[in-house]
């Protein structure tokens, strides 16, 4: 079955120092978390929050892959899976960083 993601938000700002930082938010599909907001520099992730869904787990995913780099991210939560359902909020967060091109 196809899934549609949405990414609905993007700002992009150049810091002082010339260095492109990226904001997005992100509407998930099939997890309890409706939103993923991401803020990401230069392949490093800053920061993610997300809205709804487990919230001790989700703030504790959160803080760990806090400063790291999204290809790293990728390699650890991809494809996790919540209960029977097909995908998880980690997984989503892999789709966005996907779409982001990463």
């Amino acid at each position: 079955m196809f899934r549609t993601f949405t990414l609905i938000c993007v700002l992009s700002k150049k810091t002082k120092n010339n260095i492109a930082r990226m904001k997005y938010a992100y509407q998930t599909s099939g997890t309890c978390s409706t939103l993923i907001h991401l803020d990401v520099t230069e392949g490093i992730l800053n920061d993610v929050w997300f809205e709804n869904g487990c919230d001790g787990n989700l703030q504790g995913i959160s803080q760990l892959i806090r400063g790291m780099k999204v290809a790293d991210v990728i390699q650890k939560l991809e494809g996790i899976r919540c209960g029977m359902k097909t995908t998880s909020c980690p997984d989503q967060l892999c789709r966005v960083l996907h779409e982001m091109g990463y």
